[in-house]
């Protein structure tokens, strides 16, 4: 595959294909049983198949299908152990390339949209992408002031892709769900489609990245490339050069992936109170560790890259969000349960026990009870398996709970980035960040002493005026 398919009907005989693969590979392992092979092994053997195919078409496809193997990809250490490794290496492909578009395609794109002279604006330009995603490639070059930029050029009929794949995902969402346990496929797929039109605009992209980058210009510990130019399919920004986070998980030392799972929890919870906006796309292909923190050289920060999909948050993270936890960790059973019938996370025609409910959520808000947790695939493994289990008393609960949805992206958002803390089997001092940036989780009488001149303050200070 060397472009974006363009026909529809190629495309969408090629994700056809996928349940049609399932079925014949259900097939396959019926057989192998009947001869007399154990139904874990062949159950194991199954499920890698399915993966590998899985990925493969979805990587090849690029746009929605991509975009939705991505998504998945950050639940990866949510799998048994024993059927994990062949995942991470398709799912690493996902996160980090794909085939490229032809030269002649990216250089019409930038003379449609920079002009006919647009080498002129560049002192260097390499035709060979630095890196391939979704809906676009990253093209490395020289501006003409001298600045490394990173030269995003957007697919020739990316909005129609991206379209067309997740509306075939849904219709067999069903059968993709046991890949990732604990995982509601659906959803996840309404919510991608949901964002695509702020997906494809790369105006919208750019005001958010600059927000980024002006705020966190002076920061210490996180990076993000200041916009330099864009257009209708082009977005320009400064390069930045790092370790990405893929090969930290694979490759990092002990210190590195502590030092990217801390700074990643602090980009989560800080970001949306500093500048309104929530980064929603955090897979490790989306960031990078750079040297030069603040104890020199041998320290790291977090380069943050793709500002696509974000959540506008003009007061940052609900204080519900942090009045709830920490309602939770004081097992407060009653007012956890009344702020959820409030919020919307129990319609009013259920009635749940408020004890069972908050059974429900402590194993999962573990992570913040601890001065420092260290996250790992196997904790994440027994969150997935204790909800996903049909028997468990977790799961009957959990399917009468609500999402509301001005919550929705926050959840997958947070699940995500737990995802990948669980990838770089870091130890992170959750519990800090969440005191320093989530509203409510700290009582207002406790963070300002109960001084009342200064109760109105947290609006302004959270919505990072």
């Amino acid at each position: 595959m060397s472009d974006l398919p363009r026909k529809a009907v190629t495309r969408t005989a090629k994700l056809a294909a996928l349940p049609l693969g399932f079925a014949g590979r259900a097939t396959w392992g019926l057989g192998k049983r009947i001869v007399g092979e154990s139904a874990e092994l062949v159950g194991r053997e199954l499920q890698q198949r399915t993966a590998d195919q899985l990925f493969k078409v979805l990587g090849e496809l690029k746009g929605g299908a991509m975009k939705f193997g991505q998504a998945l990809s950050v639940f990866e250490s949510a799998l048994p152990e024993e059927v994990a490794g062949p995942y991470r290496a398709a799912l690493t492909k996902l996160q980090e390339a794909a085939p490229p578009m032809p030269t002649r395609t990216v250089h019409s794109v930038l003379a449609e949209r920079l002009g006919e002279d647009w080498r002129e604006l560049f002192e260097e330009f390499e035709d060979k992408p630095a890196a391939a995603a979704s809906i676009g490639q990253v093209h490395r070059g020289v501006w003409h002031d001298g600045r490394e930029v990173a030269v995003k050029v957007q697919y020739p009929g990316a909005g129609e892709a991206l379209l067309s794949d997740l509306n075939q995902l849904s219709r067999f969402a069903r059968l993709l769900g046991p890949l990732v346990p604990g995982i509601d496929v659906k959803p996840l797929i309404t919510e991608l489609k949901d964002r695509v039109s702020e997906e494809l605009d790369y105006g919208l992209e750019a005001q958010a990245q600059q927000v980024h980058a002006e705020e966190f210009a002076d920061d210490p510990d996180v990076v993000v490339p200041a916009v330099v130019h864009q257009s209708e399919q082009v977005l320009i920004t400064e390069w930045v050069e790092g370790i990405p986070l893929s090969e930290i998980i694979s490759d990092g030392t002990e210190e590195q992936r502590d030092r990217a799972g801390q700074l990643l929890a602090r980009f989560l919870f800080s970001g949306p109170a500093r500048t309104g906006l929530l980064h929603a796309d955090p897979h490790p292909g989306n960031f990078r560790l750079l040297p030069g923190g603040p104890d020199g050289e041998d320290d790291w920060r977090l380069g943050v890259l793709d500002f696509g999909t974000v959540d506008r948050l003009p007061a940052g993270l609900p204080t519900p969000i942090g009045d709830s936890l920490r309602m939770t960790l004081d097992g407060d059973a009653e007012a956890v349960y009344e702020l959820l019938c409030a919020e919307g996370f129990v319609k009013e025609t259920i009635e749940l026990d408020p004890d069972a409910v908050l059974d429900y959520l402590l194993p999962i808000i573990e992570p913040a009870r601890a001065d420092e947790f260290t996250f790992s695939r196997g904790w994440m493994r027994s969150q997935a398996a204790r909800i996903a289990d049909p028997r468990s008393p977790a799961h009957q609960l959990g399917k009468q709970l609500n999402l509301p949805p001005a919550y929705l992206l926050i959840h997958r958002v947070t699940l995500s980035t737990i995802g990948v803390l669980c990838q770089l089997g870091a130890t992170v001092r959750l519990r800090a960040e969440l005191e320093e940036w989530l509203p409510g989780f700290v009582p207002l009488e406790e963070g300002f002493e109960g001084e009342e001149e200064d109760l109105e303050e947290p609006e302004e200070s959270v919505a990072g005026a």
